[in-house]
This record gives structure tokens, sequence and C-alpha cells, in this order.
């Protein structure tokens, strides 16, 4: 009975060294495995990314048509540096009235702001854009609408803008910017004699 007893211990005792150990193995095998996984996750993302085919570049025409479109998007919203990510450190601003053009962009922003903080719900709509370009240089012309709200009153304006362009690294920056507003003739003035369609301004950078 004792011998018996004693078997039954000792295989008991086996047994549990027998878990202990499989235990150990699976503990050990389970961050292999895991890793291995991961691993093979890592070599199939690289090949699904070697493997990509790379987007084509935008012909510069569209790139130039995008980056008007981002730019007037910001001149909307009155986002100062939205704007300038795509205007040049030195570019040049024909003015709204008679006065010679504003140089560099330092000193058109406060031109632009003292004009923007008298306009509310701006809306632009943009036009006929055709884009030309010429080795490093570019320019483009489209037509205007602008819809908003001017000192308490509805005010609207139309005209077209010239935008030349220099391409710098990959990127091309508004250089020069000449914009026009259409005046229109007033019906009843002698002559059809063409008024200012809104109150002029020593220069107009609110006007896209």
């Amino acid at each position: 009975m004792r011998r018996s007893v004693i078997r039954f211990a000792w295989a008991c005792r086996g047994a549990g060294i027998l878990a202990a150990a499989v235990a150990f193995t699976l503990a050990l095998g389970a961050p292999a495995s895991a890793k291995q996984k991961n691993k093979n996750k890592k070599n199939s993302d690289d090949s699904n990314q070697a493997n990509a085919v790379p987007m084509p570049p935008l012909p510069v025409s569209d790139q130039i048509n995008q980056d008007i479109g981002e730019m007037l998007g910001a001149f909307q919203l009155g986002n100062v540096e939205g704007m300038h990510k795509y205007y040049s450190d030195d570019a040049t601003f024909v003015s709204g009235t008679w006065e010679p053009p504003v140089v560099g962009w330092a000193n058109y922003v406060p031109l632009y702001k003292r004009e923007w903080s008298a306009y509310q719900g701006v809306q632009l709509i943009r036009k006929n854009t055709y884009v030309f370009t010429h080795g490093d240089v570019a320019w483009a012309s489209y037509q205007w609408e602008f819809d908003a709200t001017y000192q308490g009153q509805p005010f609207q304006a139309r005209g077209q803008t010239t935008l030349i362009f220099n391409k710098v690294g990959d990127n091309w920056l508004i250089v020069h910017n000449h914009t026009s507003e259409i005046s229109q003739a007033c019906p009843g003035s002698p002559g059809g004699q063409i008024q200012p369609s809104h109150p002029t301004t020593s220069a107009e950078p609110a006007h896209p």
C-alpha cells in the first residue's frame, strides 16, 4: 500500500512537472509566434508599398489652378498665413487707385487686414481661368465675382485678375498680382459716365 501511495505521489508530481513544462514552452513559443506574425505583416506592408504605383505629378497648369483655388479659399476666410503659402515674400500688388504698387508681402498684409475688417460674409466665384507656362515662369488670368456685406450694406463686384508665378523648388509662388475691378456705367448719369461701384480706397487688397 505504501508503495502504491508513493507511485501515485510521483505520478502526480510528474504530471505537475509536465504541465509546468508545457506551459513554459507555450509561454516561450507565443511571443516568437507573434513576433514572426508581426514580421510577416511588416514584410507584407513593405512589399505592398514597394509595389504601389506612384501617383503621376499633376501637369503644371493643373497644379497652378489648384494653388489658385486654395489661395482664394484662404482669401475668403481672411486666412493670411494660408494665402502667404502661395505668395513670394517680395511679391508686388497693383494698387486699386492711382498709387504706386504695393511691394512685398509684409507691406501688403496690413492693407489687406484693414480692408478686410469692413467686409463680412465674403463669397467669391472664379471662372474662365487660363494658365500659361514658359520654363520657370507662368501666368494665369481669370474672372471673378465678389459678393459680401460692406460696412453693413450689400456689396457686389466683379473683375479680372492676372497672377504671375515663379517656380521655386517644387512650388509655384505668386510674384505679381494685377487685379482690376470692372466699373459699371450708371444708367442715370450724363452720357453713361462710368461710376465706381463702391467707395474707393487707397489700395484695394481685399479684392482677389
